[in-house]
């Protein structure tokens, strides 16, 4: 069981980049299409496009954080709440996907 406060169902993307620098359990999800991850590429711990998730939720860890992002967060919201629902506690989304990761963390990754 965890000790850690649960998260909010959406985060911004300094607190995702905490995560994923300060915390080597968190799981990043990558719910984009392939040919979006050639534009723009965050290194996800696994990448399932969004059609594919329902075939593939039950391989996720329920014990740990998932943030789950795509281009602009709606994708990966409607994710983060179909997760929770089916046991994943700990999944998140990227609010304002990679394009606000771009915008407010790194101005040199491409934008689409």
């Amino acid at each position: 069981m965890s000790t850690h406060a649960p998260l909010p169902l959406e985060i911004d993307p300094a607190t995702a980049r905490t995560l994923r620098t300060e915390n080597a359990d968190t799981l990043f999800l990558d719910v984009r299409e392939p040919f979006e991850r050639e534009i723009v590429d965050l290194e996800p711990d696994r990448a399932v496009p969004y059609g594919e998730i329902p075939g593939a939720w039950n391989s996720l860890p329920r014990d740990k954080p998932v943030v789950v992002y795509c281009h602009h967060g709606s994708r990966s919201l409607r994710v983060a709440e179909f997760l929770r629902a089916h046991g994943v506690a700990g999944a998140t989304s990227l609010a304002g996907g990679v394009e606000r990761w771009a915008v407010e963390l790194d101005p040199t990754l491409p934008r689409y």
